[in-house]
């Protein structure tokens, strides 16, 4: 229970049995164990929280750590005492309705495996017979791999932020598992589209910061991945994804419009940039690049709680709505990512390739088809050939061949009249006409 509470700082009994223990019969043992705790001088009771549950109000305690058992969770979960964070102790004293929607939603990703506890003696040969455990779906890491109300840092530094920094709700950080680093935001319903829309900007700003390392020279790296870890996607490589899980209970319709509203505010958050290709047909095809964006993703609590962290519940804002895995969500490897893209100009390039063969096979074959022998060698002549455009039109060495005999039986021809002209000529005129030869 130190381990929880030092992650999510406040929770109720029934919380802290849903984080660490949710195969218990009841919250009691976790009461008691709180209580163990308090009287060592860890834990504290600062406040309650009620809720209307069967009609009935229903009070509890909130439980937090005090200074010394902020140190004892700092040391369970392996942590530096700095990195901790506060208490909550003033949030406990006020309800900490937010906080405790947090820890709700934290429980939600965590899944903590139902597992049997230990059946009571039984003084009789009865034995009650234990209820079926509730299988669980698969959560998003352990609980110690989560970090609740962090500071981002969009100016100033990590101790002393500048105005307008933000906090994020927690933070997912697990080096080596499939979404390596996730910012949590929980929406409650008391903010307005236009204040979530601007904390959706404050993250791209906090992404968005660099620093000199020293120890590379000087070269410029992203703030973040001083504290966090994430592999390096390269030149387009994305931000760290946004989740936001939205507690408050609404109907369809009207969560699509909230969804919708808050993702068309913060469109330049999370909007790629459109690379155009080529037309096809009346359709532009081209790519986005998210090189600098921050993927944001929403889901509704009761939907996590109920099919967990993996299931088809989220929506990745700028596409279709309609449930996607997280690991498909934050896939940005799509029909408009670039090797989608390239991958569909490498068809188009070959089925081009592929009609251009076809076209000139067909091509080969009809002008094959249409050849005839030559009437005087045989080899064969072929449509279009010089002048061979009627069948039966001799090729064309043999044309060539007829047209300079031809020629020549007119020239022949032409010397033979010639000569006759000039003889009759002779006749005609007597011995007058040799005079003229």
């Amino acid at each position: 229970m130190l381990e929880a509470l030092g992650v999510v700082k406040i929770a109720t009994a029934a919380q802290l049995r849903d984080l660490t223990c949710p195969g218990t019969a009841d919250a009691a043992t976790v009461r008691g164990g709180c209580k163990d705790l308090e009287a060592g001088g860890l834990v504290i009771s600062a406040g309650t929280t009620s809720r209307i549950e069967n009609g009935r109000r229903i009070t509890e305690k909130l439980w937090s750590l005090t200074p010394a058992g902020l140190e004892a969770a700092a040391h369970a979960l392996e942590r530096p005492v700095k990195e901790m964070g506060g208490t909550a102790k003033a949030a406990a004293a006020s309800g900490a309705k937010h906080a405790l929607k947090v820890t709700e939603t934290l429980a939600a990703f965590v899944q903590q495996p139902v597992e049997p506890t230990e059946r009571p003696v039984a003084r009789t040969r009865t034995v009650p017979r234990q209820a079926p455990l509730r299988r669980r779906p698969p959560g998003l890491g352990p609980l110690s791999a989560w970090s609740a109300e962090v500071t981002l840092r969009t100016g100033g530094t990590f101790t002393s932020p500048s105005r307008g920094s933000l906090r994020a709700d927690a933070v997912f950080a697990l080096p080596g598992a499939q979404v390596p680093l996730l910012f949590l935001e929980v929406d409650n319903g008391t903010e307005t589209r236009a204040e979530v829309a601007d904390k959706l900007d404050r993250y791209a700003r906090f992404l968005a910061r660099t620093e000199k390392n020293r120890l590379d020279g000087g070269r410029e790296r992203p703030l973040w991945r001083t504290v966090w870890t994430a592999p390096d996607g390269g030149r387009e490589q994305p931000h760290p994804p946004v989740a936001i899980v939205f507690t408050k209970a609404m109907g369809p319709e009207a969560m699509d419009a909230c969804m919708r509203g808050i993702a068309d505010l913060s469109a330049p958050v999370w909007q790629g940039d459109w690379h155009f290709g080529r037309m096809v047909g009346e359709q532009p095809d081209g790519f986005r690049s998210f090189q600098g964006r921050v993927p944001v993703v929403a889901c509704r609590l009761d939907r996590l709680r109920a099919d967990g962290p993996h299931g088809p519940i989220w929506w990745r804002f700028g596409r279709k709505l309609g449930g996607q895995t997280l690991i498909a969500a934050l896939d940005n490897e799509g029909y408009y990512s670039r090797h989608a893209y390239q991958a569909r100009e490498a068809v188009r390039r070959r089925e081009a390739e592929e009609q251009a063969a076809a076209r000139k096979a067909a091509a080969d074959e009809a002008r094959e088809a249409s050849r005839w022998p030559c009437p005087a060698c045989g080899k064969p002549v072929y449509p279009g050939e010089w002048a061979a455009d009627t069948p039966g039109t001799p090729c064309y060495a043999c044309g060539r061949a007829e047209a300079a005999r031809q020629e020549q039986e007119r020239e022949d021809a032409l010397r033979v009249a010639e000569q006759e002209e000039l003889e009759r000529q002779r006749r005609q005129d007597g011995w007058l006409g040799w005079l003229r030869t």
